[in-house]
């Protein structure tokens, strides 16, 4: 792990070669106005086509299409679908690695955007809606809407950008291997091998023309659970002739609540367990054989996940065996991301060039979120820097705004231009240099 490595190529103190430019230099923003239409227009293409995790042919199709165009060597079936752009730039120097994610969710849209997903495939053996969800739509828009520019700006610095279209960040099916972490496994940063990462997550709760930063631990390691009850079955009337998996279930989940408020330092780190399926038994008048639950785990820290994962196995083994019955406890049952990981110095160098996107007043750090992103495993290899990005209309209420993952997730189209700003920013003033 090199999160308190050096940054390589950052901390270079040579002179600029002549011609160079940095973001301060290059128009950022009249370039950003002159390609916000085609980012717009991208971003509705793969919101009305969305495709769920390692099933996203068409989307990787359309993106290998437009980085190609624009001259850009370009790698697809990357962890199944990923598409690698690389471009070199007017001379040698560093690498950076700009990333989103294209996945969309097994969500019915229930907007009346005129682009509103119709889009409907089978997710577990059911029939569900595809919907961007969570604004990967944008993310891709705004990414190749950086590519074209810096494609057309390329003598103006050195080193070189690799793009990195990342499939399954919502995790892959189950089976399957996919996302960050595979991208990694199959050499994604390497050749050329990445000096630092960069990645932003539009954030549906935050005002369009704001970004949110923290440096070190910004977003929380995850893993889920699966938890099996085995008791014996009965009929309802009559209770005590078997062993109740319903009432052990509902026993261990009141348990579980009690390792956050009474077992994690919560003034040092927050946790979350939240077990958000059970599934047991058919009908009203029989006592079921055994029971299934499913939940997650979040978490900031190596010694808090031992922690909680050992608390999980205690508490559901103790009810068991006080009630008789018998569990199974899997940890992780499919999903396992780190911590994600700001690095430090690389925030630090870097906070500059995102305060000249946005102004020195919009860009705000922020508290610890506990919902997790894959870009971890990224973060883990190199420094990275991951930061939100505002997609909330101006003057709505917080309150009156649909979370992500919901049928009514919205974000305003206003919004992604100083994504692309910010990601200009931070990638000239890293690959030529610029004392921020």
């Amino acid at each position: 792990m090199n999160r308190s490595c050096t940054v390589r190529a950052l901390l270079f103190t040579f002179l600029l070669p002549v011609g160079l430019a940095t973001a301060q230099d290059l128009d950022v923003q009249a370039a950003a106005d002159a390609i916000e239409p085609k980012v717009i227009e991208w971003r509705r293409d793969f919101h009305e086509n969305p495709e769920l995790s390692n099933r996203e042919f068409r989307t990787a199709g359309v993106i290998a299409a437009h980085l190609e165009s624009l001259g850009i060597e370009v790698q697809t079936g990357v962890a199944h679908t990923g598409v690698v752009g690389i471009l070199r730039g007017a001379s040698d120097g560093p690498v950076v690695g700009l990333r989103a994610d294209m996945d969309g969710l097994p969500v019915v849209e229930r907007g009346d955007l005129p682009f509103k997903s119709e889009i409907t495939t089978t997710y577990r053996g059911q029939e569900v809606g595809v919907m961007h969800a969570c604004g990967h739509d944008t993310h891709m828009a705004i990414l190749m809407g950086v590519a074209e520019i810096l494609a057309a700006d390329r003598d103006q610095f050195r080193g070189t950008v690799k793009f990195l279209f990342q499939p399954a960040e919502e995790g892959p099916p189950e089976g399957e291997e996919g996302g960050a972490e595979l991208m990694v496994k199959e050499g994604a940063l390497k050749n050329p091998d990445v000096d630092a990462i960069f990645g932003l997550h539009i954030w549906a709760e935050n005002d369009i023309g704001t970004i949110g930063y923290r440096p070190r631990g910004l977003m929380a390691g995850v893993q889920d659970f699966q938890i099996k009850v085995h008791g014996v079955q009965a009929h309802g009337s009559a209770p005590w002739m078997g062993i109740d998996p319903v009432v052990t279930a509902a026993q261990i989940i009141n348990g579980l609540q009690t390792i956050v408020s009474r077992t994690v330092q919560l003034t040092r780190d927050p946790a979350v367990v939240t077990v958000g399926s059970i599934h047991g038994g058919v009908r009203s008048n029989i006592i079921p054989e055994e029971l299934e639950m499913v939940g997650t785990i979040r978490t900031f820290s190596d010694s808090d996940k031992e922690l909680v994962h050992q608390r999980i196995r205690d508490v559901a083994h103790g009810v068991a065996d006080a009630m008789g019955a018998r569990v199974e406890v899997t940890i992780p049952l499919s999903t396992s991301y780190p911590v994600t990981f700001n690095d430090p110095e690389l925030t630090a160098r870097m906070v500059p060039s995102l305060e000249r996107a946005a102004g020195a007043e919009n860009v705000q750090l922020i508290d610890a979120v506990t919902g997790a992103e894959d870009f971890s495993f990224f973060a883990n290899e190199v420094p990275g820097l991951y930061f939100f990005l505002g997609g909330k209309p101006l003057g709505q209420a917080k309150e009156d705004t649909p979370s992500h993952h919901t049928p009514d997730f919205h974000i305003d189209e206003a919004g992604m231009k100083l994504g692309v700003k910010a990601m200009l920013n931070l990638t000239l003033d890293y690959l030529n240099g610029a004392d921020n």
